[in-house]
């Protein structure tokens, strides 16, 4: 059993609990019942609310209705006014714009086109919306005079401001490509920056607006103008300021380089005057002599104009593909795309057309001077030929896109250089050997023949233009001619273009062609000479002449591609030649060969016939020596080297032979005045031939 003290104690523990739940459920039905008042009153101002709501909806829509209607009715009534101002404003455009427009468009471009879009718009309203109002005439009218001003500006900005480029400048632009170091870069502006963006504008203006493509003409034709009036000046150029040291070097821009060295022109190596200097330099070395006639124009001593003109040329034509060039790139910002190519064709066809015309000057006077024999005036082909050939590449670039007419023009030239040089090596090979002074102006002393100078000099030139030589040798298939087989590989499908190694055979061939109708026609001159020594003089001048020049050249290399003995040949022409002049003393030195002498017996008396024998032996070698180096004296032999070595063998044999007849017969008692036949000792007789070919001494 629980005792009655804890029963008593857990009762009360109930108990209080049992209160503190009563409190607690009288306190939630409290809650509950003002929780049921606050929902009864919110639901009764909620139904109020939605009550008043509604009917401000229903008073409040009606009148937002009428004013939105009222704003669209606002709207419109704006848009309208702004149209009526729009449309009022076209009508007063002819009379706002109409002093701008006559004024015209210079020193106010902007303006001006500001303008114009104004009365553009204008004509375009009118003639949308009121095509029989007079105020469409009258904006069209004023359109058509503001573009012809702006024609006439455009004309105006052209024709003041394109100036011919001056020809130092030219200068310095086309020779700046030959220097290796960077240098400045020349600036070549043909249009101020200012000037340009407004011609820029208004060619853009005329295209777009203007409809409109007369401007096209005018641009061409000012800037044909001046293209070709600067080219001319660059040649008037050449002309009044070329010296014989050379082309002129251009002055350096003075705005910039004051005081700084000129860049050099486009050198122009294997002129006339670089072989003339040839030549003298073997006449210091003793090869050239005093010269004989011949109908070949001498090469030396040619007016150098002929260099001028052919310079002035090269140089033209280097600047002409510059200043195409420049010419394009200007065009292209002021041309429409479409229009530029046509447009560039006409701009450089009269700078071209003046171009080819004094190319084919150039052909006609090569011409005239093949039939004439002035084989030095055809050499200008040669630098100018190969200048075009190296410059085509350019050409055909600067004329990508011309007409087929305009780009067979730098073609059809080539190939008319190209057909009268080839001409012009065949006929002076013909030249050199049907060349028929024979008997007149032939050279009394034996010299080197001018025939022989001026076939050397002329061969000198063709060293500097292998390939050109060549390549006109090989344009007129003269393979055939010289019976040289065309290799396939060597010639191209077209059989116009040869390989280098085939055109180098060609001209060899050519060259040694040359060298053997010189020699035949030496050989022929040669004749003409009575005495067969002069003869050999002659000949052996000759042959000497052309081997030294051969070798002080690159001519033996060049000869020996196609005769590998030629050197040798030569040698022994000379040797032979000399051996036909020794044979000249025979008549002198049989007097006192041992051969021809009397024989007697040492101490016994000589018999009248023996001594008149050795007398006349005497008086025969004195005659003979006495009139030998009288004639002698006066024949010539240039090279010292040869007229040495002569010298010093005729000597020798003539004092050994000389020498042992004096010993022999000097004691012998066969005259009673010894003096008489015994003239000479024997170093005398060799002091007198060492006087030999020396016209001073």
């Amino acid at each position: 059993m629980i005792p009655p003290q804890e029963a008593s104690a857990r009762r009360r523990e109930i108990e209080e609990k049992l209160k503190q739940e009563e409190e607690t459920l009288s306190f939630i039905r409290d809650s509950l019942e003002k929780s049921d008042q606050l929902t009864k009153n919110m639901v009764s101002i909620l139904s109020s609310f939605e009550s008043r709501l509604m009917k401000l909806e229903n008073s409040i829509i009606p009148v937002h209705k009428q004013t939105e209607n009222l704003q669209r009715l606002q709207e419109n009534v704006e848009k309208t006014l702004s149209c009526l101002d729009h449309v009022i404003s076209y009508y007063h455009v002819a009379s706002d714009t109409e002093k701008i427009i006559r004024e015209g468009p210079t020193g106010r471009l902007e303006e001006y086109l500001g303008s114009m879009a104004k009365i553009q718009k204008a004509v375009e309203y009118f003639q949308d919306n009121s095509p029989d109002s007079p105020e469409l005439n009258k904006v069209k009218l004023l359109f058509e005079r503001g573009k012809e001003s702006l024609e006439s500006e455009f004309r105006s900005l052209m024709t003041r401001h394109s100036k011919v480029v001056s020809p130092v400048l030219i200068l310095d632009l086309i020779s700046g490509e030959e220097e290796l170091e960077i240098q400045e870069e020349v600036p070549l502006e043909h249009l101020p920056e200012g000037v340009l963006l407004d011609v820029v504008r208004i060619s853009r203006w005329l295209v777009e607006y203007g409809r409109n493509q007369d401007f096209m003409n005018v641009y061409y034709q000012i800037r044909s103008s001046q293209l070709d009036r600067s080219i001319k000046g660059l040649r008037e150029h050449f002309r009044k300021n070329s010296s014989v040291s050379g082309v002129p070097y251009s002055p350096a821009i003075p705005n910039k380089r004051k005081d700084t060295p000129t860049k050099k022109p486009i050198k122009r190596p294997g002129t006339i005057r670089k072989a003339q200097n040839l030549l003298k330099q073997y006449s210091q070395h003793g090869l050239d002599g005093k010269k004989g006639g011949s109908n070949l124009i001498p090469l030396e001593g040619r007016d150098d104009m002929l260099d001028v003109e052919t310079d002035a040329y090269i140089h033209c034509v280097s600047a002409f593909v510059k200043l195409a060039q420049s010419e394009y790139q200007l065009l292209v910002e002021v041309i429409p795309e479409h229009h530029q190519k046509k447009t560039f064709d006409s701009l450089i066809q009269d700078a071209l057309e003046g171009l080819m015309f004094e190319g084919e000057n150039i052909v006609s006077a090569a011409r005239k001077a093949i039939v004439r024999h002035d084989f030095s005036a055809v050499l200008a082909i040669f630098p100018i030929l190969r200048h075009l050939k190296q410059t085509k590449p350019e050409f055909d670039q600067v004329l990508q896109g011309t007409a087929a007419s305009t780009k067979n023009k730098l073609p059809g030239l080539i190939t008319s250089m190209e057909t009268v040089g080839a001409k012009a090596l065949e006929d002076f090979a013909d030249n050199i050997k049907n060349d028929p002074d024979k008997e007149y102006n032939m050279p009394k002393d034996g010299t080197v023949h001018e025939l022989t100078s001026n076939a050397i000099l002329f061969l000198q030139q063709l060293l500097d233009f292998q390939e050109t030589a060549g390549a006109m040798l090989a344009s007129q298939v003269l393979g055939d001619t010289y019976n040289i087989p065309l290799d396939p590989r060597e010639t191209s499908s077209s059989a116009t273009s040869y390989s280098s190694e085939f055109s180098r055979r060609l001209l060899s061939t050519y060259i040694c062609k040359v060298l053997g109708n010189l020699q035949l026609n030496l050989l022929s001159k040669s004749k003409v000479y009575e005495d067969p020594a002069l003869s050999a003089i002659f000949l052996h001048n000759n042959y000497n002449y052309i081997l030294k020049a051969l070798e002080k050249s690159e001519l033996i290399q060049l000869v020996a591609v196609t005769q590998k003995t030629a050197e040798r040949s030569y040698r022994e022409h000379i040797e032979q030649q000399i051996q036909t002049y020794q044979r000249s003393w025979l008549k002198v030195t049989d007097y006192i060969a041992e051969k021809n002498l009397p024989v007697f017996q040492p101490g016994v008396k000589l018999r009248d016939k023996e001594r008149q024998v050795i007398k006349e032996r005497f008086k025969g070698f004195n005659d003979g020596l006495e009139e030998l180096c009288k004639i002698q004296k006066a024949w010539a032999i240039p090279d010292t080297e040869q007229r040495d070595k002569i010298r010093q063998a005729q000597k020798r044999i003539v004092k050994e032979t000389y020498g042992a007849f004096l010993h022999r017969y000097a004691n012998v008692p066969f005259t009673k005045n010894p003096e008489k036949y015994i003239k000479y000792h024997v170093e005398q007789v060799g002091d007198m031939i060492d006087r030999l070919f020396d016209t001073s001494a």
